[in-house]
């Protein structure tokens, strides 16, 4: 549960805040002043900290706050805090910025709105502590742990170490389970905004209905306190990158919002007259072949000149075959590690079936059966079995024939061997099941 710390030598504010915050599920942790929030930091795991500024010492100045919003900074204690006075002072609500405080309240409080700073200011925590771990984990797992040996993700890496100085827009294109995501925070560490904020969305799950609010944000026209208004995802990615991931998702009337805004520069609050201008690189992903969505008006033509400033290809993993085994070995080593369980070798035989297997989920796909097979072996050796690549899955071979009549043979194997469970065939073969659907319809399959 969230510990919220709150500060305050009043015991009537503290239990009113308490009724409050842990009706919306919080859990709250009580100060009656600064020395004594110093002693529940050392014992409890705070995500946040309302603080009152005005003790008994010194009822109006602020200064036991201030001296407590040093003491965090000297300390190096990164949690947000939300200041809190009685009285409305422009150069004290100053100080307290400058010391670290990362919003400001008046008493007495509006419900509704302080609810807000908390949930907005535990959202940004949020989204900061993601960016750490993204700048501690994601490069060394791409480049440190992982040195990709295949010459066509050598290939992918120089070009993206040309491209990564610039702000340029990217699409990134590929299979399911390629990694596309994961490249995307790679690029956004080579920039110069490794240390902005890396947001991630998945268009997928946007409803039209909720699309301005998540994507612009939201102006409380009921208050005149900017800090009130809900941030969207433009803002809160303002000087990072924002990753849309699934862009083939988005609708018409999505597509047709998000062109105005690339192509002005600019966008609005909903319920707002003020115009924001947009500060992020656009780095878009999909599975999916957009040109042929354009082909069927499924998707916005100038949108995609948009996002395709800059076009990368994900390699299949197929494609990569001097990577296979060592890949595998590295997800051996990082789940042994992650489980505690002894670092296993590969059999010649394994070996051998991993190469040779079509991999139709790619990186995902052998992610997963690595992790399954390190937690079920209890020998010092993983076999096809361990690896679930008997010759149950054997690398699918066709005599030659046009692509349509391989599409339909591949398509009719597929719902052979998942007895007709079109989302598993559609998994198989590493297409949504809208792909899948739709391809059944085509080639009016479902009868069969």
């Amino acid at each position: 549960m969230t510990h919220i710390l709150v500060v305050d030598d009043r015991a009537d504010i503290r239990m009113s805040l308490s009724i409050l915050l842990e009706a919306h599920q919080y859990q709250i942790i009580e100060a009656e002043n600064p020395q004594v929030a110093q002693q529940k930091l050392q014992k409890t795991t705070i995500a946040l900290i309302i603080l009152d500024m005005n003790f008994r010492l010194d009822s109006t100045s602020g200064e036991e706050g201030l001296r407590f919003l040093a003491w965090l900074k000297n300390n190096q204690i990164s949690v947000p805090v939300i200041a809190m006075t009685s009285w409305n002072n422009l150069k004290l609500v100053t100080e307290a910025m400058k010391l670290g405080a990362t919003d400001f309240i008046d008493k007495p409080w509006r419900n509704k709105q302080l609810i807000h700073k908390v949930e907005q200011q535990l959202t940004l925590a949020s989204l900061q502590t993601e960016n750490n771990k993204i700048k501690q984990q994601s490069n060394a797992h791409i480049t440190e742990h992982y040195s990709w040996r295949s010459a066509c993700m050598l290939q992918l890496f120089d070009k993206i170490k040309t491209i990564a100085a610039t702000d340029t827009n990217i699409l990134l294109t590929g299979a399911h389970g390629t990694g596309k995501n994961t490249l995307a925070r790679f690029i956004h560490q080579q920039t110069s905004q490794t240390y902005q904020p890396f947001v991630s969305v998945n268009m997928q799950s946007i409803t039209d209905p909720r699309f301005e609010v998540e994507m612009f944000g939201q102006f409380n026209a009921s208050c005149n306190d900017t800090n009130t208004d809900q941030f969207g995802y433009l803002a809160l990615a303002d000087k990072g990158t924002l990753l849309f991931q699934n862009i083939d998702r988005a609708s018409n009337n999505q597509q047709t919002k998000l062109l105005q805004v690339l192509t002005n520069g600019t966008f609005k609050k909903l319920n707002s007259s003020n115009t924001e201008r947009l500060n992020c690189r656009i780095i878009s992903s999909t599975s999916v072949d957009l040109k042929q969505l354009i082909k069927n008006n499924q998707f916005n033509q100038e949108l995609y000149k948009r996002l395709n400033t800059t076009h990368l290809t994900v390699p299949a993993l197929h494609e990569r075959i001097q990577d296979i085994i060592p890949l595998t070995q590295y997800f051996i080593a990082m789940y042994s590690q992650k489980y505690q369980r002894d670092y296993c070798q590969l059999t010649q035989g394994a070996q051998q079936a991993l190469q040779e297997y079509h991999w139709p989920g790619n990186i995902r796909e052998l992610s997963q059966l690595v992790e399954r097979a390190v937690l079920l072996n209890s020998n010092q050796a993983l076999d096809c079995e361990d690896l679930r690549l008997s010759a149950s899955n054997p690398k699918i071979e066709l005599p030659i024939m046009t692509l349509r009549d391989a599409e339909i043979t591949l398509i009719q194997k597929a719902l052979l061997q998942t007895d007709n469970n079109i989302p598993q065939a559609a998994k198989l073969l590493g297409l949504t099941k809208s792909s899948m659907y739709r391809r059944v319809e085509k080639y009016d399959l479902a009868k069969n």
